[in-house]
């Protein structure tokens, strides 16, 4: 192959490619999750959340299994959607940076746990992604100290102070509109995410 001005192009720079795909990608896939659940929420709310009746998880209900693989897709109002949607973007774009493969490892055992939880030990019918955010957030703080990784160590004390204050989300409250079995089942999930993709450790002679 030709090159015009007789030079060969300097070779590309594939890691810098990659982490730059990744990102994009990152951004994309949970700008359009958002975006559909704000599709989601608009619907439900013309339905009067009747949507929130059918397909919001009822704990210790036969029928209430399947409700795992719906209930985080709908939440109580937009506000409720609001204020899941940025952590969601911001934990979801910084595990995709780890690859397509541990993002979704990571919300589905984030989604699993938050529904295995809710489905075992919540008081009520349960809608919201929170148990998303939770699940991302604790996989974020966990794989750092995990890996031995100083840069993962850092976004984990970056992200703990920023945010550290919603684990107090994962206590038993008062409040009965906050479904802390969602969170503290999220969060489990995306501890166990963290342990289950750490590196093999390269046994030394």
């Amino acid at each position: 192959m030709a090159y015009l001005g007789g030079s060969t192009p300097e070779p590309s720079a594939p890691g810098k490619e990659s982490l730059a795909a990744r990102a994009k990608g990152g951004l994309l896939l949970m700008g359009g999750f958002v975006a559909l659940l704000a599709v989601i929420e608009l619907i439900n709310t013309l339905l009067l959340h009747g949507l929130n009746r059918t397909f919001g998880l009822r704990p210790r209900s036969l029928d209430g299994v399947l409700d795992i693989l719906t209930f985080p897709l709908l939440h109580a109002n937009f506000g409720h959607l609001f204020s899941n949607a940025l952590p969601l973007i911001v934990f979801g774009f910084l595990v995709f940076l780890s690859g397509l493969r541990v993002f979704l490892i990571t919300m589905a055992l984030s989604w699993l746990g938050s529904g295995v939880a809710v489905w075992l030990i919540g008081g009520g019918v349960t809608v919201g992604a929170s148990g998303l955010v939770f699940g991302l957030f604790a996989f974020l703080l966990v794989r750092g100290v995990l890996n031995r990784n100083w840069w993962q160590l850092l976004l984990s004390v970056v992200l703990f102070l920023a945010y550290g204050g919603i684990l107090f989300g994962i206590l038993p409250s008062v409040m009965g509109v906050v479904s802390w079995q969602a969170h503290l089942g999220g969060a489990a999930g995306g501890v166990l995410s963290a342990v289950l993709l750490r590196p093999a450790q390269v046994a030394r002679s």
